[in-house]
């Protein structure tokens, strides 16, 4: 059973996303502010987070931003900040969707189920595929470069950072026999324009 944390200071809206949310099969934990939600994260194995903008002690957007620190889970905003630069924040700091307040109970549960299908799919492509995994390092201002090994020990991507960066990338690899997962890793890869990247197929 997927587990499912629904974060929100309003405990009416929680029991109600609740409530549709059971009825899909669908294990719940709650949470009131961002540092409760940070510490249920901590303490269980939960698939997808759903996550209100407005809250006292840990707003949504530093709760995005810390988890994103640490995990891909799929994240929901649930906001009634409704402004385009409101939205594009969100998607911007690590949000998946974006729901506006009021919403329709309904479009949530089949947004639920898109980032769930979405990330579960893409989890298992990758780690069953013999061309493509996935491999994360970490660049910081006293890093001159930064190499991101393949299980064999060759190196697959080097990154230059600027004096001031400090970077996470996770780079998609594939060997040089899929040439339409190549293109899609060049889409993939990313970063500042002050940063330069280089990518090397593993031969």
């Amino acid at each position: 059973m997927q587990t499912i944390l629904v974060c929100d200071d309003d405990k009416e809206i929680v029991e109600a996303i609740e409530i549709y949310l059971q009825q899909e099969g669908y294990h719940i934990l709650k949470a009131y502010d961002g540092e409760e939600a940070l510490e249920v994260l901590k303490e269980n194995e939960v698939h997808l987070l759903i996550m209100d903008v407005m809250m006292p002690r840990l707003d949504g957007i530093r709760a995005t931003l810390k988890i994103r620190e640490e995990s891909s889970i799929p994240i929901i905003i649930l906001s009634a900040k409704t402004e385009d630069a409101d939205k594009i924040l969100g998607l911007n700091i690590g949000a998946d969707d974006y729901v506006e307040k009021p919403f329709n109970p309904l479009e949530l549960v089949a947004r639920v189920k898109s980032q769930l299908r979405r990330y579960t799919q893409l989890g298992n492509a990758a780690e069953n595929s013999a061309s493509v995994y996935t491999s994360s390092s970490r660049c910081d201002r006293n890093s001159s470069r930064m190499e991101v090994p393949a299980p064999d020990g060759s190196v697959l991507a080097t990154t230059l950072p600027s004096a001031s960066a400090t970077l996470i990338i996770s780079a998609l690899t594939v060997t040089r026999s899929s040439s339409s997962v190549r293109s899609s890793v060049m889409n993939e890869l990313s970063c500042a324009s002050s940063m330069a990247m280089v990518l090397v197929l593993a031969e």
